[in-house]
């Protein structure tokens, strides 16, 4: 996405009330574009992370990532994982000895997100870290993965063709605050 209307956008509303201030101001508003622009473009990321993060939060265990390249951001979207098929899951259900009742339809997942902190020891940190990053996801994103994929049954916690180089371009991945 490129933020460069929007930045001009800002650039020529400053130099239209600079006008109505005369020379002092026209050239005070020449001066003060530059750090205005990284003011800007910094604002339009916090903007577009909130409601990215919004996003993610209906779309739970999936996720939309914003990622900086060179200026702009990108969007990612991971969907969710595909549900197991159910004789697979049948049988883990058979194998597998009841940890918890299932919960009720009143219970089941209404898309609220809610914070939780998570200490980890710094060696589980990391790999946390570069397993996320090999997948091309944030560290909350596998970790919510990694928990529903676990709760649900097991398996692995990435969605399939989703490697450190997915679709042939690399880069950072997370939030920007």
């Amino acid at each position: 996405m490129d933020l460069t209307p929007y930045v001009d956008h800002l650039r020529r509303e400053l130099a239209v009330s600079a006008e109505a201030g005369g020379d002092e101001a026209r050239a005070l508003a020449e001066r003060l574009s530059a750090p205005l622009e990284s003011a800007a473009r910094l604002t339009l990321l916090n903007v577009l992370s909130a409601a990215m993060g919004e996003v993610t939060r209906e779309l739970a265990p999936g996720s939309v990532d914003v990622r900086l390249r060179g200026l702009d951001p990108e969007f990612v979207v991971t969907p969710p994982p595909a549900p197991a098929p159910e004789p697979v899951r049948e049988a883990r259900e058979a194998v597998a000895a009841p940890a918890a009742a299932a919960p009720s339809a009143a219970e089941a997942d209404d898309g609220t997100m809610v914070r939780i902190n998570l200490r980890l020891p710094a060696h589980l940190k990391g790999r946390a870290e570069s397993a996320a990053a090999a997948e091309g996801l944030s560290v909350n994103a596998w970790l919510v993965r990694a928990v529903s994929v676990s709760l649900d049954g097991g398996g692995r916690a990435g969605a399939p063709g989703r490697g450190k180089d997915a679709g042939g371009r690399g880069g950072f991945t997370g939030w920007v605050r």
